[in-house]
């Protein structure tokens, strides 16, 4: 039986952990905010890129995705922006996500809350 791993290296500057799958049945991982601050308010239209402190090395040939999760579109009316986005195998930066408010009211955002 062939070997399916691909091996990517992740270095975390966060307290958070590092992204995983939450349930059994799951495709993607879930990746946390990593704010300077407690929590981050996000008024209506407002875009504003949120740090994961994740920093990853990508084999080449590959590429992460990074997508909206329905929940905080559902409640709070937070999606990513430029979705899917990706993540080619040369970039060496943080990982950072792309997020708008298309609710009418200001939104809240947790440091440790999942946003991707």
């Amino acid at each position: 039986m062939p070997n399916n791993k691909v091996e990517i290296k992740i270095i975390n500057h966060s307290n958070n952990e590092l992204p995983r799958y939450i349930t059994e049945g799951a495709s993607g991982m879930d990746v946390c905010a990593h704010l300077d601050l407690p929590q981050l308010e996000l008024k209506p239209l407002e875009r504003v890129l949120i740090p994961t402190g994740l920093f990853i090395e990508i084999p080449i040939g590959f590429e992460v995705q990074i997508r909206p999760r329905s929940g905080l579109a559902l409640h709070k009316g937070i999606t990513c922006l430029n979705t899917p986005g990706t993540i080619d195998s040369d970039y060496r930066g943080e990982i950072k996500i792309l997020l708008i408010n298309l609710s009418d009211q200001t939104q809240v955002l947790q440091t440790g809350e999942r946003i991707a």
